[in-house]
């Protein structure tokens, strides 16, 4: 094992020059280039000003370079979640410049480069610098923008060197989550780095992508449960056993189903962490043949659990205050185990509604295997919209009597437990739910899928590779209005969002989007058309197929290509 550093003495320290930091497609980069980069970022941050700076970026070993040389220019970086327009547009008000993705319009800043980079030195960070800001995921609301010192980020690395690095050895470190969230920067970038083992300078989007990894050699998993919960038991997964040298998972619950493919399959349960971005790393456990093992406090950090809520002081927090958490607990000895989340309380009709309640009834009336209830504001009113992934049973009733039949049936299981007034009026039935690439599902995703703009369709057939669907093209759509007067016809930049849209409730898509293939558009689609539109998902190319057909022929059709962390 390499000597273990301190965040703040990283750089004044170091390494020797060829000590191995990150892996990529052109080799090992050393502890020589991290160098190098780190002064050319700094020297770029010192030449702009400002004391802000949005840092997004896809490689790894961009990143941690501009973060370091952000903060060895005094600056403080805010991270995006990701780096589609609105979001980097909203951040414009707050930071003074951008590194690696920009707002369309401004340029983002890059490394300076000189001949004596490598041999340039570096003062011992200090702790009280304002060193990060972090957004929460939006899964219950707006994303809330969550203040770091150094000082806190560097007790939970410590912390985590203290816990894990024993176990783990210095093998490198691969990861299916984003760098961009507080789980993946701590767990695949700055851990490493103050442990002294490499890690890979791209995630793995998918199954295929980390079983390839582990048969090149040992490396320890940084995942998230979304991405544990679909591993396909048809790939060669005992061959890689040895190789798996430790198995982390945070950002969500994970499910049983989920747990039992990792011992089946990887032959190890996940080491699973328990925290948030506000409180950081809280309590961890190991289910290898318990499955209800209570959580164990991490060291440094003291709780008070109670059937209202967690409480929790630690260092991984900017004060030595009591901070709430929303999730309720029970203490036992050695720990406290999780009762589910606190309600989300709801006035409607001017009656008090439990969304959280909701949900949980929804899960055991059977027909749904998860749910999320959310309001949606419609006129003057508020109305509460399900958003649920059915079992095989729920998706037999949707297939024999269409959409109304399930939603009736949800609506006839709650309807004991809630006032009438209060029962959901809309729903919207998934494969699986839409994720970030922090592996949550945030309301504005989930309020996007009942978007008027949105097209009504029943389901035909469907596979975990294809699904046929009867769409309808309303008269009234407003994407008639002005193409074209007189002679309306669907654009087809519409028709694409819609079978990207379509797809993203078919199948567990990637988030980003690459570039077209083989697009083809034959005839235009008016108003009332009747559509048949089929979807074929290639996992392993990142493919969506399409086609647009009626009983006037094709419209259109072609390949949407895919890519990014698979939530």
């Amino acid at each position: 094992m390499a000597e273990p550093l301190a965040l703040e003495h990283l750089l004044a320290h170091g390494r020797p020059s060829r000590h191995p930091v990150a892996r990529s497609e052109d080799g090992m980069r050393d502890f020589g280039a991290l160098r190098a980069r780190v002064a050319g970022w700094r020297a770029a941050f010192a030449a702009h000003g400002g004391q802000r700076y949005a840092l997004f970026t896809e490689d790894t070993f961009d990143f941690a370079t501009a973060l370091l040389g952000a903060w060895h220019a005094g600056a403080c970086v805010y991270l995006p979640a990701d780096a589609r327009p609105a979001t980097l547009d909203a951040l414009k008000a707050h930071v003074d410049g951008f590194a690696g993705r920009a707002p369309q319009g401004l340029m983002p800043l890059t490394p300076a480069m000189s001949e004596d980079a490598r041999s340039a030195t570096f003062q011992p960070l200090s702790p009280e610098l304002a060193a990060l800001v972090v957004y929460t995921s939006g899964s219950s609301g707006d994303p809330t923008a969550i203040p770091k010192r150094l000082s806190q980020l560097s007790s939970e690395v410590a912390t985590l060197g203290a816990l894990f690095d024993a176990e783990t050895g210095d093998v490198p470190v691969l990861a299916t989550v984003s760098h961009q969230h507080i789980y993946g920067l701590l767990f695949r970038v700055l851990w490493p780095l103050t442990s002294g083992r490499p890690f890979d300078a791209h995630a793995l989007p998918y199954p295929e992508d980390i079983l390839a990894a582990l048969q090149a050699g040992p490396g320890l998993l940084v995942a998230s449960p979304a991405h544990l919960k679909r591993l396909p038991a048809t790939l060669d997964w005992p061959s890689v056993r040895g190789n798996l040298r430790g198995l982390f998972s945070s950002g969500g619950p994970l499910t049983p189903e989920a747990l039992q493919a990792c011992r089946d399959l990887l032959g190890r349960a996940p080491v699973e962490v328990y925290g948030s971005s506000e409180t950081g790393g809280v309590a961890w456990r190991r289910r290898d043949t318990d499955d209800t093992a209570s959580w164990r406090t991490m060291p440094g950090v003291e709780v008070r659990a109670d059937e209202d809520a967690l409480h929790v002081r630690s260092p991984h927090l900017p004060a030595d205050d009591w901070f709430t958490t929303e999730d309720r607990a029970r203490a036992v000895p050695g720990g406290f185990e999780l009762l589910g989340r606190r309600d989300r309380l709801l006035k409607l009709e001017e009656k008090r509604v439990s969304l959280s309640a909701m949900e949980r009834a929804l899960v055991a009336g059977g027909l749904l295997r998860e749910a999320r209830v959310l309001p949606l504001t419609e006129g003057h009113r508020v109305v509460l919209a399900v958003v649920g992934v059915p079992d095989a049973e729920g998706w037999r009733l949707q297939e024999a009597g269409g959409r109304r039949s399930l939603s009736q049936a949800l609506r006839e299981k709650l309807a004991p437990h809630f006032e009438s007034s209060a029962l959901p009026r809309r729903f919207r039935y998934l494969e699986a739910m839409p994720v970030n690439s922090q592996g949550k599902s945030t309301e504005a995703a989930l309020t996007a899928l009942f978007d008027p703009k949105r097209p009504p369709f029943r389901v035909m057939e469907r596979s975990g590779e294809r699904a046929l669907l009867a769409v309808e093209v309303p008269a009234n759509s407003p994407y008639f209005d002005g193409h074209f007067p007189g002679s309306p016809i669907l654009p087809g930049v519409v028709q694409l969002e819609w079978a990207l849209l379509l797809g993203r409730e078919h199948f567990a898509l990637p988030p980003d989007f690459l570039r077209l293939e083989a697009l083809k558009f034959q005839q235009v689609i008016t108003p009332g058309a009747q559509l048949t539109v089929e979807l074929t998902w290639a996992k392993e190319s990142g493919r969506l197929g399409f086609k647009l057909t009626s009983a006037a022929g094709s419209h259109a059709s072609g390949r949407i290509v895919l890519g990014g962390a698979v939530g």
